[in-house]
């Protein structure tokens, strides 16, 4: 197994990334278990491919292609684009995720809405525009890949899975998702299909993006892989939740596009 996130190791190691994986606290969650990661290198290492991961916990889509991961993504690109076969982007989650990102998302009083949908804004701070940020970001760092890499690079995107808003968080800390929806007055029955309203959106916004290079850019839909005693809190799967998803829904894309 060949895994890195920690580049200066994997160079002490006279090791070659042919694997880039940009992303966030799915690529590098550091409990135990471990992250996607950590169980998706075993199965691309039966091709002998070596990962290297940028980015880190907490990252937002913007991170990647304006902020503060910016300057270290490029580096990487620039240091071995020509050589990757692949790269793997995990990124929007955090962009929803947390009271100050997910309350603007969300109606001021939805305590009479009926549907998921109606919980939502619409407008310029609503869901519409939020998404129209998140294609945004995503072209922009494809961008960035395409012209770094060879044609026979592609990119795998993924579309998490649906989290459950029960107000569990990390170390006995609040839940990222709950605080904001109960701020809503989001009726209970309705605040788990709001989450999967949000992850369907954003599974919908990546398949547009995809749809305009089938070849190269893939999609892993990890949508209702997981029962919700493989979750660890509101955002991260367990150890065996990460390596069920990698085994189920990431390992048929990649061995269908030879990496696995």
């Amino acid at each position: 197994m060949a895994a890195y996130w920690d580049e200066a190791l994997m160079q002490r190691a006279l090791a070659m990334p042919s694997i880039l994986a940009i992303g966030d606290s799915w690529f590098w969650y550091p409990f135990p278990g471990g992250s996607l990661i950590s169980h998706l290198a075993p199965i691309v290492d039966k091709k002998e491919h070596t990962i290297l991961a940028q980015g880190m916990n907490g990252a937002e889509a913007f991170d990647y292609v304006e902020g503060k991961y910016k300057d270290r993504i490029i580096g990487a690109l620039r240091r071995y684009g020509s050589s990757l076969s692949a790269v793997f982007i995990s990124g929007g989650g955090n962009d929803f995720a947390g009271f100050n990102d997910m309350r603007p998302l969300l109606n001021l009083d939805c305590t009479g809405a009926a549907t998921a949908a109606e919980c939502f804004r619409a407008g310029d701070g609503g869901l519409g525009r939020f998404l129209e940020r998140m294609d945004e970001h995503y072209r922009r760092l494809i961008g960035l890949i395409y012209t770094h890499t060879s044609l026979d690079c592609v990119i795998v995107m993924h579309s998490y899975d649906y989290a459950i808003p029960d107000g569990r968080g990390v170390a006995g800390k609040a839940g990222w998702l709950k605080p904001a929806l109960i701020d809503a007055g989001v009726p209970e029955h309705l605040q788990r299909d709001c989450v999967r309203h949000l992850i369907d959106a954003l599974h919908s916004m990546l398949a547009n993006i995809a749809a305009g290079d089938p070849r190269h850019l893939l999609i892993v839909d990890s949508r209702g892989a997981l029962e919700e005693s493989e979750w660890a809190n509101e955002l991260h799967p367990k150890g065996k939740g990460f390596k069920k998803i990698a085994r189920q829904r990431w390992k048929p894309v990649l061995e269908a596009a030879g990496l696995a």
